[in-house]
C-alpha cells in the first residue's frame, strides 16, 4: 500500500497549474489568437436584457458560439438580428473566468446575403396584408395646402437636405417641423415609431408628417421593414407620406403609408404645391372675375337704360291704365264664363226633370192604369193569393181611390212556357 502511494508522488508534476492560471492562459491565448474575427451563423436563443444589451448564440450545424452586443454598440448594428437570421459578425473571443466560458463580443453585424432578410420580409407582408393594414381603403388624401408639416428623418442625412431644398422652393406658406430620429441599425425602427407617435401629440396639429430617408441595400433599408415601425405608420393619425430610398425601392412603410412617394424629393414634391402654378391660378380666376364683373357692369348699364326709356318710367300713370284694361278684359272674360255655365247647368235641369215626369207613377194612372192595395198594406197587389174573399182592397186611380170588397176570385190557367207560340212571345 505505502509503495503504491509514494509511486503516486512521484508520478505528481513538480508544480500544478491552479483553475485560475489555467483559465487567464486559455484567456490570453483566445483573446490574443482571436482579437479581431468574422463569424457566420445563425442567430438563436435572442435575449434583450433589461440593460439594453443583446445575448444570443451562433450556431451551424457542428458547434454553438454564444455572442453578445453590449448596449452601447446595439445603435451601430446594421441591422437588428432576429431568431433564424443568417448573420456575419465582427468581433472579438473573450473568456469570462467565473463560470470558464467564453463568447463572442460583437461590434459589426450584418445579414449574409438578402435571401434571409427577403423570405422575412414575405412573411410579414402576408401577415400585416391579412389585417388590411395596406388596404386601399384605409389611405386618406393629404391636405392641398398644409399649414404645418412634420419630417421624421436623420437630421444630418441628405435626404433631409433634398427634402427641405425642393420644399422651401416650391411652398413657404407653411411650418416646417424635423422630428429626428435614426434610419439605419438596430432599434432605429423604435425610434421612428416613438417619433412618428410624437407628431401625433404636437399642438397646433400637425396636417402631414414626412418620413423620409435615402438610398440604400435593403439591410440599411430594414428598418423601415420591422413590424413596429409599419404599425406604426398605419396608426398614425396624422397622414403618412413614405419616401424611402430611390424609385426601385420598396418597403413595408411605403405601402402602409397614406401616400408613397418615389424619392425624399418626390415627397415633398407631393406635399407642397407649387408656389408657381397656385399663383397663375390665383391670376387666372382674378382675370375671369375682372371679365365677369365688366360684363356684368355692362349688362346692368344696358339694363338701366332699356328701364329708362321704358314708357312705365317716362309715364308712370301708364301702369295704371294698362292694369284697369286688363282687369276689364278679365271681368268681362269671367262674366261671359258664369253666363254660359249656368246657362249649360239649366239646360241640364230642364232635361233632368222631364226624364222624372215621363217615368212618374202619376202619368202612367192619368192613361187609366191603377194600383190595388189589400188595406192596411202599401205593397201593390201583383197576385190573387196575397187577398181573400171578403178582403177589402183599394185602388188608386188617377185622381182618387177606391174601396172594394172581394167576392170572388178567379185564378187564370197556367201555360207552360215552351207552349206558347213564338208569334205570341215575340208580342
Amino acid at each position: 500500500m505505502s509503495d503504491r502511494r509514494r509511486n503516486a508522488d512521484d508520478d505528481r508534476p513538480a508544480e500544478a497549474l491552479s483553475v485560475s492560471e489555467v483559465t487567464a492562459r486559455v484567456k490570453q491565448t483566445l483573446e490574443t489568437t482571436f482579437g479581431d474575427v468574422w463569424v457566420t451563423g445563425e442567430v438563436s436563443n435572442l435575449v434583450r436584457a433589461s440593460s439594453g444589451h443583446l445575448y444570443l448564440s451562433l450556431k451551424d450545424d457542428g458547434a454553438v458560439l454564444k455572442a453578445v452586443v453590449w448596449r452601447g454598440t446595439v445603435p451601430t448594428l446594421a441591422i437588428e438580428p432576429a431568431d433564424g437570421l443568417e448573420v456575419i459578425c465582427h468581433g472579438r473571443l473573450e473568456v469570462y473566468p467565473p463560470r470558464g466560458s467564453y463568447q463572442l463580443t460583437i461590434d459589426r453585424l450584418h445579414a449574409v446575403g438578402t435571401g434571409t432578410l427577403e423570405a422575412r420580409l414575405r412573411k410579414l407582408h402576408a401577415a400585416l396584408d391579412s389585417e388590411g393594414i395596406f388596404a386601399p381603403a384605409r389611405k386618406r388624401p393629404l391636405p392641398a395646402f398644409p399649414r404645418r408639416v412634420a419630417v421624421v428623418t436623420s437630421p444630418s442625412g441628405a435626404a433631409i437636405a433634398d427634402f427641405l431644398q425642393t420644399f422651401r422652393r416650391r411652398w413657404r406658406g407653411c411650418e416646417l417641423l424635423v422630428v429626428p430620429a435614426r434610419v439605419q441599425g438596430a432599434g432605429a425602427a423604435e425610434e421612428l415609431a416613438a417619433a412618428l407617435a410624437v407628431v401625433g401629440r404636437v399642438v397646433p396639429a400637425i396636417d402631414v408628417v414626412a418620413l423620409i430617408r435615402g438610398g440604400g441595400s435593403l439591410e440599411d433599408l430594414w428598418s423601415f421593414n420591422e413590424e413596429v415601425l409599419v404599425r406604426a405608420v398605419a396608426a398614425s393619425p396624422v397622414p403618412v407620406v413614405s419616401g424611402v430610398g430611390h424609385e426601385i425601392d420598396v418597403s413595408l412603410c411605403d405601402l402602409a403609408a397614406d401616400v408613397r412617394a418615389l424619392t425624399p424629393t418626390d415627397a415633398a414634391v407631393r406635399i407642397a404645391p407649387d408656389a408657381v402654378q397656385v399663383a397663375g391660378l390665383l391670376a387666372s380666376h382674378a382675370e375671369r372675375m375682372r371679365t365677369g364683373l365688366a360684363r356684368r357692369v355692362e349688362t346692368a348699364r344696358e339694363r338701366l337704360g332699356h328701364y329708362a326709356r321704358s314708357r312705365i318710367l317716362i309715364d308712370p300713370s301708364r301702369i295704371v291704365i294698362d292694369r284697369r284694361a286688363l282687369v276689364a278684359d278679365r271681368a268681362g272674360r269671367l262674366e261671359r264664363l258664369v253666363r254660359v255655365a249656368v246657362d249649360r247647368a239649366q239646360e241640364r235641369l230642364r232635361a233632368g226633370a222631364a226624364r222624372l215626369d215621363a217615368g212618374s207613377p202619376l202619368k202612367l194612372l192619368a192613361r187609366g192604369y191603377s194600383v190595388t192595395t189589400v188595406e192596411g198594406s202599401t205593397a201593390p197587389l201583383t197576385s190573387v193569393d196575397a187577398t181573400a174573399s171578403g178582403a177589402t182592397i183599394v185602388t188608386q186611380l188617377a185622381d182618387g181611390r177606391l174601396a172594394s170588397t172581394v167576392t170572388a176570385i178567379d185564378r187564370l190557367p197556367i201555360v207552360p212556357q215552351e207552349r206558347i207560340p213564338s208569334h205570341a212571345a215575340a208580342r
